[in-house]
C-alpha cells in the first residue's frame, strides 16, 4: 500500500536536563527520498533519527510511521550480538526471510522421506508458498549480499566472532545487517565514519538505488552532495527541509543568508538612527515622545534575539608541561587477540611536540594502538615507554570514560564549580 508520507512529525519537542533540543518540528518525510540531515553539534540531528527508530519515546508531540512501515536504523555506536559471527549478525537482519529458507531446506529434505501422496502434496503445495515468499523479497539473494558487502566493505572474516572487532568493523557489519533488512525506512547517524573510500563509494550507490527512504546524517560533504535529493538542516532545535544535494543547499543557503543580511543592515541603520535621535533630544522631548525610545528599544531586542550564533566565550587552551627527550617510545611491540596478529614488532619513537596522525584501514591496530600507550592494553610482547614528565588525555570512540547520570558540565569538571585552565 503506497502512502502520501512514509514518516511524519508534528509538534516533536524533546527536552533534556532542562534543554529543550527540539523546539515544535513539523516535518513530513516523501517515500524514497534520500534525506541528508546536517546542523552543528547539539542542534537535535542524532535526537530526531533516534526519535524516528522508536529508541526514544520520551518526547511532546506526535512523531510516528505510517501504517505497516518497517524502520531500521544505524546509531553511531552500534551494538552486535557476540555470541554470533560475522555471519550471523548479518543475516540476523533478515530474521523473517531466514527462518523461511532453513523452512525450505527443511521441506526439501522431508520429501526425500515422504512416502504417502497427500502428505507428498502437503508439502509441495506449502513448498510452493514458501518459495514465493522467498523470490519476492529476494530471499535468495542472501548470501550473495553478505559475500559482495564483505568484499566492498572490507568485512573481517565472516565466520570470525564480533567480540574483538574495532569500532570500525563493527559499524561496518551493522551497516551490512540493516542493509540485508531492506526496511522501507532506513535511519543512519554517521554511517560514512571508519569507512575508506572505497567502502563510502559502495554505500553510496547502495543508497542512491535504495527503493526505500534513507535519512542518514553525515559531516561528508561529498556524500551528501552524492547521494541527497533532500537536506534537512537543523539549527536551534528547529528542522528546515530544502530540497536538492548539498551543493543546492549551499547555493539556496548563501541567497537567504544575503537576504538576511539586507534585513540586518536595514535593522542596524534604524537602530543607529534611532540612537542618533534618543542622544540628542532634550529632556522635555525624550518625556514627550517616549514612545519613539521605546521603538529605539524594542529594535534593540530585536537585534539581539536575531544573533544567536554569535559566540559568548573563547576557549584557549594552554599549553602543557614541557617534555623531556623520552615522550613515548615502542620497541618490538607485538599484539593479538586469538589468532588474529594486529601489531607486530613495532618500534617507534614520538618527537617532543609532535602532531601525528594514526592513519590504516579497520582492525589494523588503530585503536589497539592507543590503548596501550594508556596502558588500558598490554602489549604481549615488547616494551613501552613513557616519559616522566608526560601526562596522558585519551578519548576513546565510544566515550566509555563519561557518566551517563552527569551534566556536561560535571563532566568537564569533574563536578567542582570552578576549575584551573593555565594560570586562570
Amino acid at each position: 500500500m503506497s502512502h502520501q508520507f512514509i514518516y511524519t512529525m508534528h509538534g516533536l519537542e524533546k527536552t533534556i536536563d532542562h534543554k529543550k533540543i527540539l523546539k515544535g518540528i513539523n516535518l513530513s518525510f516523501y517515500p524514497g527520498a534520500k534525506i541528508g540531515v546536517l546542523g552543528p553539534n547539539g542542534a537535535g540531528k542524532s535526537t530526531v533519527l533516534r526519535v524516528m527508530a522508536g529508541v526514544d519515546d520520551k518526547y511532546e508531540g506526535h512523531a510516528e510511521p505510517a501504517d505497516g512501515i518497517t524502520v531500521g536504523y544505524v546509531p553511531q555506536e552500534p551494538q552486535l550480538d557476540n555470541s554470533m559471527t560475522v555471519r550471523e549478525n548479518i543475516r540476523s537482519g533478515a530474521v523473517e526471510l531466514v527462518a523461511m529458507l532453513k523452512e525450505f531446506d527443511e521441506i526439501n529434505a522431508q520429501l526425500a522421506e515422504v512416502v504417502d501422496p497427500d502428505d507428498m502434496e502437503k508439502l509441495l503445495t506449502r513448498m510452493g508458498e514458501v518459495q514465493d515468499k522467498i523470490e519476492a523479497a529476494g530471499g535468495w539473494e542472501i548470501d550473495r549480499f553478505i559475500e559482495m558487502a564483505a568484499q566492498y566493505m572490507y568485512l573481517p572474516p565472516l565466520d570470525e566472532g564480533v567480540e574483538h572487532l574495532s569500532g570500525g568493523e563493527k559499524r561496518r557489519v551493522a551497516l551490512c545487517k540493516v542493509l540485508l533488512q531492506k526496511p522501507d525506512l532506513l535511519l543512519m547517524d554517521e554511517p560514512t565514519n571508519h569507512l575508506d573510500a572505497e567502502s563510502v563509494a559502495w554505500l553510496q550507490q547502495h543508497i542512491i538505488d535504495y527503493e526505500g527512504t534513507v535519512v542518514f546524517i553525515t559531516h561528508d560533504r561529498y556524500f551528501l552532495d552524492q547521494a541527497a535529493g533532500w537536506i534537512l538542516e537543523m539549527d536551534s532545535g528547529h528542522g528546515y527541509p530544502w530540497k536538492g544535494n548539498y551543493s543546492s543547499w549551499v547555493e539556496q543557503k548563501e541567497k537567504q543568508l544575503a537576504q538576511k543580511e539586507k534585513t540586518e543592515s536595514a535593522l542596524r541603520r534604524s537602530l543607529q538612527r534611532e540612537l542618533r535621535w534618543a542622544q540628542m533630544s532634550s529632556g522635555d522631548r525624550r518625556q514627550r515622545n517616549k514612545a519613539r525610545v521605546k521603538r529605539y528599544e524594542e529594535i534593540l531586542a530585536k537585534a539581539n534575539a536575531d544573533d544567536e550564533t554569535r559566540p559568548e566565550n573563547t576557549l584557549v587552551i594552554p599549553p602543557g608541561p614541557e617534555l623531556g627527550q623520552l615522550v613515548v617510545e615502542f620497541e618490538n611491540v607485538s599484539k593479538s587477540f586469538g589468532d588474529k596478529h594486529l601489531i607486530k614488532n613495532l618500534s617507534f619513537a614520538l618527537p617532543r611536540g609532535g602532531i601525528v596522525g594514526v592513519i590504516g584501514p579497520n582492525g589494523a591496530g588503530k585503536s589497539t594502538l592507543f590503548r596501550m600507550i594508556v596502558g588500558k592494553e598490554q602489549p604481549d610482547e615488547g616494551v613501552i615507554k613513557i616519559g616522566d614528565t608526560v601526562e596522558l588525555a585519551y578519548v576513546d570512540q565510544t566515550r566509555e570514560h563519561l557518566e551517563g547520570d552527569r551534566q556536561v558540565w560535571q563532566e568537564i569538571s569533574d563536578g567542582v564549580d570552578e576549575i584551573k585552565l593555565g594560570n586562570k
